[in-house]
């Protein structure tokens, strides 16, 4: 993909996460408590994969662009939550931002190790 493309995926990632944060309620059948916390690690899971796409073009160390990716997700859940504060129904939760971040980190671990094995695979 190009770097208009990657950006453009991230963009309309974050359009669909700002439009679920403007809900009043999210329907969503609950199994058991903290549950939510899965929901927000798992979306900042994927939007951690996304912002990798781009700001891979931005630096040229993996370690960098990992730190990097996992750095704007997290913002992007402090401002979401701070958001949230405003949407009628809605509360803010340090929680949230925290299992956000948290499935931001374990998107980049899980990846950084991915590349070096495939890197470490590819001098031998």
């Amino acid at each position: 993909m190009t770097k208009t493309q990657d950006f453009l995926m991230l963009a309309i990632y974050f359009l669909f996460i700002y439009w679920l944060s403007d809900q009043s309620s999210i329907p969503a059948p609950i199994w058991f408590e903290g549950q939510d916390k899965l929901y927000h690690a798992g979306a900042y899971f994927i939007m951690a994969l996304l912002a990798w796409r781009v700001v891979r073009h931005l630096f040229d160390k993996p370690i960098i662009v990992c730190f990097m990716s996992v750095g704007f997700c997290s913002l992007y859940g402090f401002s979401d939550e701070w958001h949230q504060s405003f949407v009628w129904g809605r509360e803010s939760d340090i929680a949230d931002w925290v299992a956000d971040t948290t499935g931001a980190t374990l998107a980049m671990l899980l990846w950084y190790q991915w590349i070096m094995r495939t890197e470490k695979k590819g001098t031998e």
